[in-house]
């Protein structure tokens, strides 16, 4: 049988180990450029397996949060060869989730003041990290089907500049109801014709995305995210399992490196209060590939997911903002440190680096 600390192959991608560093938004950059304290925050975790990097904006379009690092300039390319070079000496690997927040965001934090993004014309339920704080995010408005093509060529483009940056590999994010799950679901997508209404057109912009990105750099440095049941600023789709299932059946044949699936709420239960229960069983069966699992995983029931073949490596999220050194700990069962949640979004290296390691 497998065990946690065993290496993994995913796709193109060696693994030491198959404890998965969760992307973690902590709004450290700078203009949306990546900084020297976030090279020396990601080299301190290189002993996970994988680290996946934090959601990073593929166009200036994109960007939801106020200091979130981009991939779609020169100056934040050459700005992410030190966080990738750094991991590397290390000894780490790292791959670089990709980002569209569509209509989680503001205006302020969009060129010229621009409205967001969507599939619709209906502002999302939530609120959003400005220079003001946290702010309801602002009406967006729908993409016209023409804008499409060129969304998609975004993608290919920032695919392209993360191997450029010196990354192992990317995580196409098409979870926690950001751009790509706001056409995805029709709890949100309201559109007619090619990119609405049934299953196939809802899924087509996340298809042709994946296929993109993967045509790009190839499949095998290519990961999927997905969350059916998270509900972070929209409501669940009317029928999750036939939906998810169809998306996970027409990637299965591309080879990529990984699905990543969010179970449950993200960062909340695994069977949500209300939420149809979910055969993510049926999901693994369905795609051959290497099967990535997330959400509230302790060392106890990662080891045991990965020993039963439920999944293939577990990603931990907040366990990772705290303790640098996590592979090591849940090995030795030794005491996590406290999280300092005040500290979780902008800031320096308080609440950041400053995180012991065991001695």
């Amino acid at each position: 049988m497998p065990t946690l600390y065993d290496p993994l192959q995913l796709g193109d991608i060696a693994l030491a180990n198959r404890i998965v560093m969760a992307p973690l938004t902590r709004n450290r950059a700078t203009g949306g450029v990546p900084t020297a304290l976030m090279a020396e925050y990601y080299r301190q975790r290189a002993s996970a397996g994988l680290i996946i990097a934090e959601a990073s904006p593929i166009s200036p379009m994109a960007q939801g949060y106020l200091d979130t690092p981009g991939i779609y300039s020169d100056a934040q390319v050459a700005a992410w060869r030190p966080v990738t070079d750094a991991v590397h000496a290390a000894g780490g690997r790292i791959v670089l989730q990709l980002w569209h927040v569509g209509r989680i965001s503001h205006s302020s934090l969009l060129p010229g003041g621009a409205a967001p993004v969507s599939s619709t014309a209906r502002p999302a339920p939530t609120k959003t990290f400005t220079k003001d704080g946290f702010v309801d995010v602002s009406t967006p408005r729908a993409l016209d089907d023409a804008e499409l093509p060129a969304l998609v060529e975004d993608y290919r483009k920032a695919a392209r500049n993360a191997i450029a940056a010196g990354f192992d590999g990317v995580e196409v994010h098409g979870a926690n109801t950001y751009l790509l799950e706001q056409f995805l679901r029709d709890s949100v997508n309201d559109r007619n014709g090619p990119y609405g209404g049934p299953i196939p057109h809802r899924a087509r912009l996340l298809l042709e995305v994946v296929r993109a990105v993967a045509d790009e750099v190839g499949a095998g440095r290519t990961g999927l995210r997905l969350s059916p049941l998270t509900t972070f600023a929209a409501p669940l789709d009317s029928n999750p399992q036939a939906l998810y299932g169809y998306v996970v059946e027409q990637v299965a044949p591309l080879g990529l490196a990984y699905l990543h699936i969010i179970e449950g709420e993200t960062g909340g239960p695994r069977q949500p209060e209300g939420a149809p229960a979910f055969d993510y069983a049926a999901l693994r069966r369905a795609f051959p590939g290497p099967w990535l699992v997330n959400n509230g995983y302790s060392g106890a029931t990662a080891e045991a997911a990965v020993a039963a073949g439920a999944a293939d490596a577990v990603a931990f999220g907040r366990p990772f903002i705290s303790n640098p050194d996590l592979p090591r700990r849940l090995k030795s069962g030794a005491p996590l440190n406290e999280l300092r949640a005040d500290k979780l979004y902008g800031g320096g290296a308080e609440g950041y680096t400053d995180y012991p390691a065991l001695a």
